[in-house]
């Protein structure tokens, strides 16, 4: 009895595995060159022709991995949030609850709005396009820009308890008031090029830190002083 040989087909799973993985590289990429493009014009200006000629990809080609331009702005505002937490939140976790990790958060935050200055927020000219336009975009920016003013609420409120600052603050009012820098200096030097505009929202955080902070330190208390905070003038 003669027994036909089995033959075995190659597996069609490296070969998926590497499409994959080129298929994510590819979207990267595009991605990454709308956040670059977003930046100039805001994501009001995305295209899928204006990417495709960027990218030097046919319009279906960039078609076929976001299925929409509104897909495809929503992924320039996640990734540019991801970016945004790499570069200012994750660095001031590494920093001692309290106002060393408060400082940490306001420097990071000047060090990129200084290099936004020139490149453009998203976060600010997202709010301009889409602040009465309800639809996924604006959720999009709006839950970035929620989950980043929490984390800035929540390093208060450490800085609070950990005695650095006054037990009768307003935490969300001085949050406030440090959003409020930020978005006076995008303005002051972006928008008016008002000279030492950096500066200037620099001494504003140390103004704040000296009207709310703690009278006194408790005992050990790793407190910053306001002589030691980039701009202040004492």
């Amino acid at each position: 009895m003669s027994v036909t040989p089995l033959t075995l087909k190659p597996s069609r799973a490296p070969r998926e595995g590497r499409a994959l993985q080129k298929g994510q590289q590819t979207k990267a990429a595009i991605v990454d060159a709308a956040l670059g493009l977003a930046t100039q014009i805001g994501l009001e200006g995305l295209s899928i022709g204006a990417l495709a000629e960027v990218t030097q990809m046919s319009k279906s080609g960039v078609f076929a991995h976001f299925g929409s331009r509104e897909e495809l702005q929503i992924s320039v505002v996640r990734e540019y949030h991801s970016r945004f937490e790499e570069e200012v939140f994750y660095p001031a976790m590494q920093e001692p609850r309290g106002l060393p990790r408060l400082c940490a958060l306001f420097r990071n935050w000047m060090n990129r709005t200084s290099i936004e200055i020139d490149s453009g927020c998203i976060y600010i000219s997202g709010a301009v396009e889409f602040d009465d336009r309800p639809g996924p975009v604006r959720d999009a920016l709006v839950g970035s820009v929620k989950s980043w003013l929490a984390a800035m609420n929540r390093a208060v409120v450490q800085a609070r308890e950990e005695g650095h600052l006054r037990a009768d603050i307003d935490e969300q009012q001085l949050a406030f008031e440090i959003h409020g820098l930020i978005l006076g200096l995008h303005y002051e030097a972006r928008f008016l090029k008002t000279p030492r505009s950096i500066d200037r929202a620099h001494s504003g955080f140390a103004n704040i830190l000296k009207l709310y902070g703690a009278q006194e330190a408790p005992r050990g208390s790793p407190r910053q002083s306001v002589q030691s905070i980039p701009g202040s003038k004492e």
